[in-house]
């Protein structure tokens, strides 16, 4: 990563904070620190995507604001992941357009629902858009033909997943281990992902807005992480469904693409939600506020492509369907183009910091 000021600030706040240690139960980051004297750049990209933001160390540190000091670990960290954000990713033009940015954010959602609404109407006749559609296994096709959404779906989704797993190489190579990575590490780091454990603080939650401890963050990434997760089965068991058994879609209720759907979608947004609502009671002093605005926007884009979906769910069968479906394509699109530039891609990093975290302490207890 270059050397900037976010660089060079978290560099002297984890220089001080190696000297006095004493937030060192805290979180994975503090003894991943004190494996180390001098911190490069791609050792504190490592560190900051280490950091789950939950603040006790900044409730919890004598030399934190107002002191003259002022140390400030989780504004610090979360200023160097957002640079090893736009600094890692492919495309870098594409990068550099969305650093930061909800506006960008906001407009490639707003033209990816007008560029499919518009093709829908383009595409489907009057008396398919606004008929309804009673039960019948090719109305969705009807507005939209089947190899349209294939193509658009599939050129989007497999761009995201190149353009992710370029970024990952990227993190890789400057903020990876240096010492070989092995199975049990990577059992170990699979665990922290999916407990998220480290949101969990030192053992007793994090500090959400105040110095009193929470569960609530944790709770709510559970929901938007496992029911983005539950989206993402659901389209692929419709998949096996259409492609291998010869069911085409709409499902009926008591099926596993739409419980699957459903039960994703309720817990995305209510995930969205809460923790949309958590960044309006924060705490400003530990929080990058100039972070705010990007962050929302992917919230809202999630909630919303949810619940467009779920909107689609219930229409699926009276006039509304067509335009429905028109709305929820063209989230879903916003959702697969925005991917890799958005603070999606933290759970990419994350989940590769972790798995570092894993590599050095299993290298530390074998040195002991």
């Amino acid at each position: 990563m270059q050397e900037t000021d976010a660089i060079r600030g978290a560099r002297r706040e984890m220089e001080v904070c190696n000297a006095c240690r004493y937030c060192e139960g805290f979180c994975a980051v503090f003894p991943a620190m004190e494996l180390r004297r001098e911190f490069t750049a791609g050792d504190l990209s490592y560190l900051a995507n280490l950091c789950h933001n939950c603040r006790g160390c900044y409730y919890a540190c004598q030399y934190a604001p107002p002191h003259e000091w002022g140390i400030n670990v989780p504004r610090s960290m979360a200023q160097v992941r957002a640079q090893s954000y736009e600094e890692y990713a492919w495309p870098q033009p594409l990068a550099r357009a969305f650093h930061r940015n909800g506006v960008a954010v906001s407009l490639v959602t707003a033209l990816s629902l007008a560029a499919v609404i518009i093709l829908t109407t383009l595409l489907a006749a009057p008396d398919e858009l606004y008929a309804p559609h009673p039960p019948a296994v090719s109305s969705f096709y009807d507005v939209i033909p089947l190899w349209i959404m294939q193509v658009v779906g599939l050129l989007t989704f497999i761009f995201s997943l190149v353009a992710l797993g370029l970024g990952a190489v990227n993190f890789w190579r400057d903020a990876g281990p240096r010492t070989p990575t092995t199975a049990r590490a990577i059992l170990r780091a699979t665990g922290d992902v999916l407990t998220l454990r480290n949101l969990g603080g030192g053992g007793h939650g994090c500090n959400d807005n105040s110095e009193r401890f929470s569960m609530t963050r944790r709770w709510l990434h559970h929901a938007m992480f496992y029911g983005f997760f539950l989206c993402f089965a659901a389209t692929c068991v419709a998949f096996i469904y259409h492609a291998f058994l010869g069911w085409p879609a709409p499902y009926p209720f008591i099926s596993a693409p739409v419980l699957l759907g459903t039960i994703g979608g309720i817990a995305l947004i209510a995930g969205c939600g809460g923790l949309f609502a958590m960044k309006l009671v924060d705490d400003p002093m530990p929080a990058a506020r100039n972070l705010l605005g990007a962050d929302v926007a992917l919230l809202l884009l999630l909630a919303l492509a949810a619940g467009t979906g779920l909107a689609l769910l219930g229409l699926r069968e009276t006039v509304g369907m067509g335009i429905a479906l028109a709305v929820h394509l063209g989230f879903i699109l916003a959702l697969f183009l925005l991917l890799p530039y958005s603070k999606m891609v933290h759970g990419v990093y994350r989940a590769l910091a972790l798995l570092r975290a894993a590599v050095e302490r299993q290298a530390s207890d074998s040195s002991r």
